[in-house]
């Protein structure tokens, strides 16, 4: 299940695009002001952003900053500003995409659809490696790696974010997604051990998937 951030002051329009957007493959997280936006980015990772720009205690165009900086996540920017100039300094400071209101339901969701379909990826190529996820074969030096459907989960969730800390927490939630009422924290790290042994040389190494002590784990970019 993907994640949307939608972050925009009239509750009205916020509930009108959630329900726009609203299906089985979407999970659509609401909020009304940058403060909240915060604390749920500092608590999850999202495939897509959703932003206005003019909110009650800030500018969604300096927060942009800010995300582009600490996330891989694409934004969509929601403004009443229909100058060119406004849109085109949107997007020169890395917003994905710019919609000025008002805007038509189905035009917003076939945009939010695009940036979805740009988040999946089918393979992944790095050094040695070579992982196609919609065939489900894992390559290390062009011999197959066998995973299991717990290793696979956390190894496309580390690439997707690759560059990106994630918390024990955001992994331990998007890897066992079966409706688990309680997951021992030690199944992680036995997962991960699992997925660093198929993967790393020992002793002799680089590390792909870094431990960031104290708070989770990152996929390091080289």
């Amino acid at each position: 299940m993907q994640k949307i951030l939608l972050v925009e002051d009239d509750k009205a329009l916020s509930n009108g695009i959630s329900l726009a957007l609203k299906n089985s493959e979407l999970n659509i997280v609401q909020c009304y002001d940058l403060k909240t936006a915060k604390m749920y980015l500092s608590r999850d990772v999202y495939d897509l952003i959703i932003l206005d720009i003019n909110l009650p205690d800030g500018n969604g165009l300096e927060f942009l900053t800010t995300l582009k900086n600490e996330s891989s996540s694409p934004v969509i920017m929601l403004t009443a500003n229909d100058l060119e100039t406004d849109i085109v300094t949107g997007l020169e400071m890395g917003a994905d995409d710019y919609i000025t209101k008002p805007f038509s339901l189905v035009v917003l969701r076939a945009r939010v659809n695009t940036q979805l379909r740009k988040q999946t990826f089918k393979t992944f190529q790095q050094d040695c490696f070579i992982f196609d996820f919609e065939k489900i074969t894992f390559l290390k030096n062009n011999l197959q790696i066998e995973l299991s459907k717990t290793e696979q989960r956390l190894l496309r969730i580390l690439i997707e974010n690759k560059g990106i800390t994630l918390p024990r927490s955001v992994l331990i939630d998007r890897i066992w997604t079966d409706g688990s009422e309680y997951v021992d924290e030690n199944a992680l790290s036995v997962t991960v051990k699992r997925l660093r042994d198929k993967l790393e040389d020992q002793p002799s190494k680089p590390e792909y998937i870094k431990n960031v002590y104290g708070i989770g784990y990152i996929w390091a970019v080289r």
